[in-house]
């Protein structure tokens, strides 16, 4: 049985290098295919049966899916769409377990009403997954991106919470402000935990200079932070998401450039295989959970139709309420435009008021970065609101995944239906990721959506890359700039390294003169033959066994390095 189990997951791992491969090129997403792909793997005649525990996928597969998802998204972006996100992963959710709810207690006459709001619970939250891979490949605007990444992120935690209120409740041992109550101290608690974890972790990873242990340290935060929560009955996927969203936000400020290289690549590789190896898990115990529903007496069509029919109705909420929720973001953007020129004249008047001969307080400092922060939150929602267009890709948007995987499981043995109560939801998950997943692009496509102005882009990361490099060379017009041991600098080193300092500025500049290849482009294409020259040299020196192995490693180090960087101006500059 264990061979068997470790020949299935390494085909597992094979099929989804393959699909996440050839997907983008046929133009789906990866989990679409993968659960196709397990459900007519399960109908393989001596296919062996195989189901993959709950609680592996609620302890150990979702804390790192969540928390390599939330170190990604930048936690400015999160907090100027929480509005939208907090509508999307709260109200709606709770609104959507209770709506379906409602109906299959109407529906199914053994079924009490608290297990009822239990199975809402398990279908309401999306799943981000397919939506996101969707978006960013046909360049989603990097709002709506973001507020599909919020929503996935948050939404698990209110259904998980609401799913453990609803089994208590069919024990008749809840009241509504004790639901009320647990779910508040359970987000609270879960964000202080996550906080303390976050910062810590960060702390602690920061005095380390070894990548390899900084990395490895990484991948126990989001257990360590999720299972504390859960023991102290808060929410475990709130504490693992705000540890990330911490963790991401101070990483540019306490780990080394090597540190994020290498958990960046670790991560995507543990989210690659986790969430994509759910998706075909789910595709692959379809053939079980039908068995299942017939062994149980009842209809597997029945099942399915009531599946289908909470996925009609899970859509037609999501659009009913997605509409009020964007019109108060439109009136959010016009409260914006009127505010923006407001915040201009504060801080004219603040930098009027400040001698030009006098250095600028600590409360000056704070004021004006508060100013200038407020200003820029005005030019996001300005610059990048969400129309109609929008709310059309973020109604249909909706589909379902890991959570519904899990949490349909994990309803007790005695509820009444439970078979079919799991067919059901599986039957939302599978139908949403094939119907909406795959009409998805379609839908875009028509809506004529565009994502951000690539030209844009290029002009304001010159102006950026100009302001730091304004600050780099104020820093060598210090007359008292000195080397570690004291001495001054020779004119010549400084000279050398302002050129060195501007020449990145120069080259952003250049990307915006036209479609010729400029000097710097022309440096980078030739630097990139010579790094070609230079490795086909370290090859064979290797093959020639005249240098130590550590040696040529660092060399190879070195190598990568340079050729990591000539891409990343690449990326920057080679998008006209």
């Amino acid at each position: 049985m264990e061979s068997e189990l470790a020949l299935l997951s390494a085909v597992g791992v094979l099929v989804i290098v393959v699909v996440s491969f050839f997907a983008p090129k046929l133009g789906v997403a990866a989990p679409i295919v993968l659960v196709l792909i397990g459900v007519g793997a399960s109908y393989i005649p001596g296919a062996p049966e195989f189901e993959l525990p709950h609680e592996l996928i609620l302890t150990v597969a979702l804390p790192p899916i969540l928390y390599s998802a939330a170190v990604n998204v930048p936690i400015v972006d999160f907090r100027r769409n929480f509005k939208a996100i907090s509508g999307l992963s709260v109200l709606l959710v709770i609104v959507s377990a209770f709506v379906t709810g409602f109906i299959f207690y109407l529906l199914l006459p053994d079924l009490s009403l608290p297990a009822a709001i239990a199975l809402g619970a398990v279908v309401s939250p999306p799943d981000a997954v397919a939506a996101t891979s969707i978006g960013k490949r046909l360049g989603l605007p990097p709002r709506l991106v973001t507020v599909m990444e919020g929503e996935g992120l948050v939404n698990d935690a209110t259904a998980l919470v609401m799913l453990r209120s609803a089994i208590a409740a069919v024990g008749g041992t809840v009241t509504f402000f004790g639901v009320v109550g647990d779910f508040l101290f359970a987000v609270f608690v879960a964000i202080a935990v996550g906080t303390i974890i976050g910062l810590v972790s960060v702390w602690v990873r920061s005095k380390l200079n070894d990548s390899v242990l900084t990395t490895a340290i990484s991948f126990a935060v989001p257990f360590i932070a999720f299972v504390p929560s859960e023991e102290m009955g808060a929410s475990g996927v709130v504490a693992v998401v705000t540890a990330g969203l911490i963790t991401g936000h101070q990483s540019a400020r306490h780990f080394s450039a090597q540190d994020r290289i290498s958990e960046r690549i670790n991560w995507r590789t543990a989210q690659l295989i986790l969430e994509n190896g759910v998706f075909l898990i789910m595709g692959y115990e379809v053939h079980l959970l039908v068995a299942r529903v017939a062994d149980a007496g009842f209809s597997v069509i029945n099942s399915i139709l009531l599946g289908l029919l909470a996925t009609a109705i899970l859509l037609v909420v999501r659009v009913i309420f997605i509409v009020p929720l964007f019109a108060s973001l439109r009136s959010e953007q016009r409260r914006a435009q009127q505010q923006a020129p407001r915040l201009n004249q504060a801080l004219e008047r603040l930098a009027a008021a400040r001698p030009a001969d006098v250095k600028p307080s600590k409360r000056w400092n704070r004021a004006t970065r508060m100013l200038q922060r407020r200003q820029a939150d005005m030019d996001f929602l300005t610059s990048e609101g969400l129309g109609w267009r929008g709310a059309a890709v973020l109604g249909w948007s909706g589909m379902r995944g890991v959570i519904t995987l899990a949490a349909a499981q994990s309803l007790p043995e005695e509820t009444p239906y439970r078979p079919q109560l799991v067919l059901i939801a599986f039957t939302v998950a599978i139908v949403t990721l094939v119907v909406q997943g795959g009409t998805l692009p379609l839908l875009i496509r028509a809506l004529g959506i565009k994502g951000s102005d690539a030209t844009a882009d290029r002009s304001e990361l010159a102006v950026l890359i100009d302001e730091i490099g304004t600050v780099g060379g104020a820093l060598l017009d210090n007359p008292e700039l000195k080397q570690p041991n004291g001495q001054p600098y020779d004119p010549s080193t400084i000279a050398q390294v302002r050129v060195d300092t501007t020449r990145l500025a120069e080259a952003m500049s250049e990307s915006l003169g036209g479609d010729t290849p400029g000097p710097h482009e022309q440096r980078r294409a030739l630097r990139r033959t010579v790094l070609q020259a230079e490795r086909a040299a370290l090859l064979d020196a290797r093959s020639r066994g005249v240098y130590s192995s550590r040696v040529l490693e660092r060399a190879q180090a070195i190598l990568d390095a340079e050729e990591t960087r000539l891409s990343h101006m690449d990326d920057g500059t080679s998008a006209h």
